[in-house]
């Protein structure tokens, strides 16, 4: 990280030059210390698809990938990510064709109001990424930190069901 100095002249922190893949594609972007990650995909870069939701990595409606793993970008600062590749819901689909786990999602109604979806689809990846859930108690379990204040429980465990043989089978997760 190298730090520019566009805001040091104003007494404040100077900016950080970070690089990363975002979707897919190289990023080489100007932050503030202090700025989260899910403030930078949301504000900086206008991908609003993960939501702020507690702000404090509780309900899981900011869940991202870095670097195939599931994380809360809510708590995450974005020079932390320097380097990193970074899938959001946004890059989950891939050259027009939903991710299998989009699609189950859609085939088995696991949304009601939708702002929990993105964070849950991202979690959802990240757990076939981690190829530790074998059953239904283990997925509930491995997706406790999403909340869905809808009570969508019972069509996301079923979609993530569905769509998991698929992520295995060398679909992509």
């Amino acid at each position: 990280m190298s730090a520019t100095s566009p805001t040091a002249g104003a007494g404040l922190p100077a900016a950080h030059s970070i690089s990363l893949t975002l979707n897919g594609q190289p990023r080489r972007l100007e932050v503030q210390p202090w700025t989260t990650l899910l403030d930078l995909l949301r504000e900086q870069l206008q991908l609003t698809g993960s939501k702020k939701g507690c702000d404090h990595g509780q309900c899981g409606a900011c869940t991202v990938l870095v670097n195939g793993k599931r994380i809360n970008a809510c708590l995450s600062l974005a020079v932390m990510q320097d380097g990193a590749e970074i899938t959001t819901v946004e890059g989950l689909a891939e050259d027009g064709r939903l991710h299998p786990l989009q699609q189950a999602f859609i085939e088995r109604d696991a949304f009601q109001c939708g702002y929990c979806t993105s964070g849950q689809l991202c979690s959802a990846v990240g757990l076939a990424n981690e190829g530790r859930a074998h059953s239904r108690d283990e997925i509930r379990e491995l997706m406790s930190g999403n909340l869905c204040r809808c009570g969508a429980y019972t069509n996301i465990l079923a979609a993530i069901e569905d769509a998991l043989p698929a992520c295995r089978e060398g679909g992509r997760s």
